[in-house]
This record gives C-alpha cells, structure tokens and sequence, in this order.
C-alpha cells in the first residue's frame, strides 16, 4: 500500500451488477486504477475516502475527491464520496452514508447538482455523473458511465453511428467476461482481414470487415474504462494499431482496384503518387497534432475552438476517409474514391497547417492559448 494515498473503503451493499460485474467489486476496481489501495475498513491514522454503496459516480469524481481531504460530495442531501483527512473519526460520516443518524459538519460540501470539474487532459470543464445505483434497474447508470467515456471530441461515424450499438456490444462483452484487450484482439484480426480483402479487390467484403473492426475499436476503449480495466499494455495494443493500420488499408485498397476491374487500375507512378500523398499527408497531420500539444496549447488542437472540434468530426482520419471510400463504391468507383481521399487528405492538411500557424501567431501576440471547451 501507498501510505501517501489515502484508503478506499465502500460502505454499505448493493446488490447491482454493473457491467456484468458486483457493484462493490467495481467499485474497487476503479479505485485502484486511479492508484488507490483498497480496505474493508478504515485504518487508524490513516486518511480514507468512504464511498456510499448506494450511490453510482465517473471515476472523476473519485479522483477529484481524493486528492481534496477534508472533502465531501453529495447528491441532494445523501452523502456519496467523503475525504476524511488522516487522525480524523471517520464513524460519523459511515453512519450518515448507511442512514444510522451521524454527522458529517466539519467536511468541505461539493454538490454533484452544479459543480463542475476540469479535466486537465483535454483542458475542458465537464459535469461528471452522479446517481442512485437501483439494483433492479442498472440501466441508468450503464448509459451514463458508458456515455462518461466519450471524452473530447471524435469523428462523425463514433460519435453517431454507432455510439448506441457500441454501448449494447460494450455491455456484452462485459457480461461475458472479456478483457478489453480480448476485445482489441478480435478487432485486429478483423483489421487485417480487411487489408487482405482489400487487396484482392473483394471491396464490399473487406468494407464489412472494416466496419466490424472500426465498431470494436470503439468497445474496447469504452469497456476499458466502464469496468476500470485500463492498463498501459492495453493503451499500447489499442493505440499502436490505430496509428499503424490506415496506410496499410489505402495501399490494398489501390493495388485491389486490377482485381476489381482490370479496367480501374491506376498506372503505377500515379499509384505510388497517391500512396504516398495519403500516407504523408496523415503523417503531417499527427505530427501538427503533436507540436501543437508540446509547443503551443497543451491540449489537442481539435478542442482550441468549435471550427475544429466540428472539423475533427470530418478531417481525414480513418472514419471520414471510410466514407468516402463507400460513396465512391456505390457508384462502381473505388478508383475515384482513393483520388478523393487523397485530395481530402491534402485539404485535411492545409486546413490543420493554418491552424497550427494561427495558433503559433496568437502565441506570439501574447495571447492565451485555451480550450472553448475550458
């Protein structure tokens, strides 16, 4: 145990599942991914944060309230996560939090109702949830913990298409008991299954699988944070496929269009043209991501202000560049659909180069480089 942390102890019990998972159990998980060691009981000398068992919270709460001793947030006026600083009775407060009478006078109010925290990743303020945790209807709180792991911004297709299918398939998974790195697992067989049909031309095949491994990368990522199964292997395994795979799709892509139609293959220098106009393009672009992070905002560029967070819904990232390749298949053109992708990409990149030029240009103004979403 970390005996600069203070303990997590839950009060009370509840027998919700959530997520497949007891409510108690989760609870402590979530605790110790955000470095708190757990206990059954308070431990003399020692600071604790008591967590009511009849209540439901984002992780965010519990990170806000740990680091706050002396700290209690309430939900109306039913105590739900209490910071009781180290020498301090902690008695008073489990009785209050089981409905036995105590007192919690002395402890610093935080009204889940109407106080908002910030979240120093994304530089964004934000309202995580509160709410009662019904044993007989978890529903709620399902949503709500799944809809909590949408952070920041995406693009279109997560954010609309399938965020309802994604939280019943998340919800599955969990119920069966997969990992989230399971999870991550299937969707990379499914992602090279689509580079390989797209090679061979079998476009419409290879866009099912496509889809199939595009709707897991969304589950994995929610289920790693709705049964607090995060891990850094896990970060890695999720995020380095994602960083990798897309060139490796547009190049199938473009040598499956002779298996298409013999008639729709690309001359070879104009190929490799494209290839690498695609592939460079969205290099540029993750690393205007990057110096925009390190040198000018400290936060994504796509949340400075609402034209980019609306423009992340579109720019030439996996989704959006999906889409248009499905357009231009439906009219029988997968040799025009990569040209496009390829011009959108290149527009991608102009747009996220004067951002990034704009932004550096405030900076030198003197101008503070913050967040809408702050």
């Amino acid at each position: 145990m970390d005996p600069q942390q203070p303990l997590f102890v839950p009060v009370g019990s509840n027998s919700a599942r959530l997520f497949g998972m007891d409510a108690r159990d989760r609870a402590c998980r979530l605790a110790e991914n955000i470095g708190l060691p757990y206990a059954e009981q308070p431990s003399a000398g020692r600071a604790v944060v008591l967590a009511n068992m009849a209540f439901a919270w984002d992780p965010a709460w519990l990170r806000e309230i740990a680091g706050r001793p002396g700290t209690l947030l309430t939900s109306g006026d039913q105590p739900v996560l209490a910071h009781v600083a180290a020498g301090q009775d902690t008695a008073p407060v489990v009785a209050a939090m089981t409905g036995e009478g105590g007192s919690i006078a002395g402890l610093e109010r935080v009204a889940s109702e109407n106080a908002e925290l910030t979240n120093n990743k994304l530089r964004k303020r934000e309202r995580p949830f509160v709410m009662p945790l019904d044993p007989t209807d978890t529903m709620p709180v399902e949503r709500a913990a799944y809809d909590g792991a949408y952070k920041g911004v995406t693009d279109i297709l997560t954010l609309y298409l399938w965020r309802r299918p994604a939280f019943y398939l998340t919800r599955w998974a969990a119920m069966l008991g997969m990992t989230p790195n399971m999870v991550t697992a299937i969707g990379a067989v499914f992602c090279l299954l689509a580079f390989y049909l797209f090679w061979i031309g079998s476009y419409w095949p290879g866009v099912a699988a496509a889809f199939v491994f595009m709707v897991l990368d969304t589950v994995d990522g929610k289920l790693a944070r709705c049964i607090g199964a995060s891990s850094k292997w896990g970060n890695i395994f999720d995020h380095g496929i994602d960083l990798v795979h897309p060139p490796f799709w547009w190049w199938a892509w473009i040598h499956g269009l002779g298996a298409y139609d013999p008639d729709l293959a690309l001359e070879p220098v104009y190929a490799t043209m494209l290839i690498w106009t695609i592939v460079g393009g969205y290099v540029a672009q993750r690393l205007i991501e990057g110096i925009f992070i390190r040198r000018v905002g400290k936060f994504h560029i796509h949340v400075w202000r609402p034209i980019d967070s609306k423009f992340r819904l579109i720019t030439a990232r996996r989704n959006p560049n999906m889409v248009i390749l499905v357009v231009a298949l439906l009219f029988g053109r997968p040799d025009i659909g990569i040209e496009l992708l390829a011009l959108w990409t290149i527009l991608s990149l102009i747009f996220h180069a004067v951002r990034l030029a704009q932004a550096n240009s405030a900076r030198d103004r003197g101008e503070p480089i913050v967040s809408w979403l702050a």
